[in-house]
């Protein structure tokens, strides 16, 4: 009888292993592509030529995916009916941060503001390549990322979380192209960081943090500008935001801009910078005597 028993007991076992899904361990060098459900056969294999699939996992993406986590945050029209962008990401070592590279089909969004919302998405220690079959905004990319890093980890990213990267997509976007890139990725990286050590409790001390910020920057945000980022950071403030993780992603390139400034060949850029510019303005000088 206990034989019995124990063999059913077993017997059962081997099923329940047998029918519960293996939770992901993603190691590095584990690569996954996320494909536009809507290319084409043909745009699919020239997109995995491209990111040289050999060894990587495949998914799609969905328009309807890419709608519930841009809707409301970019018009329908602007999202569109189909699925295009396509992204590959690897698994770094520990340390490495995030890595972005963007194809010349991408026209919209760089690689910073990439790098910044998939911070606050929680991914770390990734590389990732955005591209599409023709030129597209790449708006509808971030949504197939963070559904590949969560296929390949097993992580979960929380629904609010994939929203709120996805409005600091669009918002940083906006206002990388009115005060450029690299200050906006300078400026969100530290209001990150400043939010981490001291989570304000009003809209007006998170005002505060943001013009500091942006003045420590020498950039004079307007007011509209100042509202926007208040009003992103106040939703990413009461979203499921893994601020530690967030924190500690961002102050690494924050620290390697400032090592790099402070390099010789840091150095030598900024002084190359400098030679330029006295020489254009002996250049000018010189066309008023």
């Amino acid at each position: 009888m206990f034989k019995k028993l124990t063999q059913i007991i077993i017997l059962s076992l081997v099923i329940l292993m047998m029918t519960t899904p293996a939770l992901a361990d993603a190691i590095v060098g584990d690569e996954i592509i996320s494909l536009g459900a809507d290319l084409t056969a043909e745009q699919k294999n020239s997109i995995l030529n491209e990111l040289d699939a050999r060894n990587a996992e495949i998914i799609e993406v969905t328009n309807s995916e890419e709608h519930k986590y841009l809707g409301g945050i970019i018009s329908s029209e602007k999202i569109g009916n189909i699925a295009i962008s396509s992204a590959k990401l690897t698994i770094l070592n520990d340390g490495k941060g995030v890595d972005v590279d963007v194809s010349d089909n991408i026209t919209y969004i760089t690689e910073e503001i990439y790098r910044n919302a998939l911070i606050t998405a929680g991914i770390k220690d990734a590389s990732v390549k955005v591209t599409a079959p023709f030129k597209v905004t790449g708006t509808g990319a971030l949504t197939g990322i963070m559904k590949a890093y969560e296929t390949l980890t097993g992580e979960s990213i929380p629904d609010d979380v994939k929203k709120i990267a996805n409005e600091e997509l669009v918002i940083t976007t906006e206002l990388s192209q009115q005060i450029g890139d690299i200050d906006t990725s300078k400026i969100v990286n530290d209001i990150k960081i400043a939010f981490s050590e001291n989570m304000p409790e009003t809209e007006e001390e998170a005002r505060t943090i943001i013009i500091n910020i942006s003045n420590n920057y020498n950039v004079n945000l307007t007011d509209g500008q100042v509202e926007q980022l208040v009003g992103l950071f106040m939703k990413m403030k009461n979203a499921n935001v893994d601020w530690d993780k967030v924190a500690k992603t961002a102050q690494k390139y924050s620290q390697d801009a400032a090592e790099y400034l402070s390099s010789e060949d840091g150095q030598s850029f900024l002084q190359s910078i400098k030679i330029f510019f006295n020489q254009l303005v002996d250049w000018i000088s010189n066309l008023f005597k």
